[in-house]
């Protein structure tokens, strides 16, 4: 995505936040003491006429950091070997810095004041991308530091399901189990429903009489 203006920006649409949508993958479920070993974040983009669509993916492999906790459980979950002699991994504060910037580029081209996190229990990925950002001491975070949004509740009230997988079934979006638990996989397919809720809903705004205009127009502003 360029760091130019795009055709369509999305401020406009999320109260000035720009969603993006990120998934992580980890040596357990503490976000102070374990470690942080995958990172994607797909950016998104509008068309002319108010529909959402994945863009690009950005995402790297991360070194755990000094005095990591790994889980052996939350390993085999994964497949993850993080000191494997040909994995590509770069520390926290270079990979942090790698998406950051990609971040900031779309926030700035679309017009938004900053990122908003979209995840599937997004709060688990906001702990841990917020704990590496404390560890590094990176200053120029884009995204929020506790708003999020999250694709258990969209499944929930849109399709009765918590499951990644249930509700991608549920929407008709393809779902292939031996590629979950990656982050750059999850990050797409939660992507992808996001888009197809967002869409849906405004689909639906855009053909009914509810909510008002006036009320759309001031949300917009």
């Amino acid at each position: 995505m360029s760091e130019h203006r795009v055709d369509h920006p999305i401020g406009k649409r999320f109260r000035g936040f720009l969603p993006v949508v990120v998934d992580v993958e980890t040596g357990g479920f503490d976000p102070k003491h374990d470690a942080l070993l995958e990172i994607a974040a797909v950016l998104l983009r509008m068309d002319e006429k108010g529909f959402l669509e994945p863009a690009e993916t950005v995402a790297t492999q991360v070194v755990p950091f000094e005095g990591a906790n790994l889980d052996e459980a939350s390993l085999s979950v994964n497949k993850i070997d993080p000191y494997h002699p040909l994995r590509i991994a770069v520390p926290e504060q270079q990979a942090l810095g790698h998406v950051f910037s990609k971040v900031r580029k779309a926030v700035k081209a679309n017009a938004c004041t900053r990122a908003i996190l979209v995840g599937h229990n997004a709060a688990f990925d906001l702990a841990f991308l917020n704990a590496a950002v404390e560890r590094t001491g990176i200053k120029r975070n884009p995204f929020h530091p506790f708003s999020a949004l999250d694709t258990v509740t969209l499944g929930a009230v849109c399709y009765g399901q918590t499951v990644l997988s249930r509700i991608l079934e549920a929407a008709g979006i393809p779902f292939d189990s031996k590629e979950a638990h990656s982050a750059v996989y999850d990050a797409q397919k939660t992507a992808e429903l996001f888009c197809t809720v967002v869409n849906r809903w405004h689909a639906l705004c855009e053909t009914s009489a509810w909510p008002p205009a006036e009320e759309r127009a001031q949300g917009n502003r």
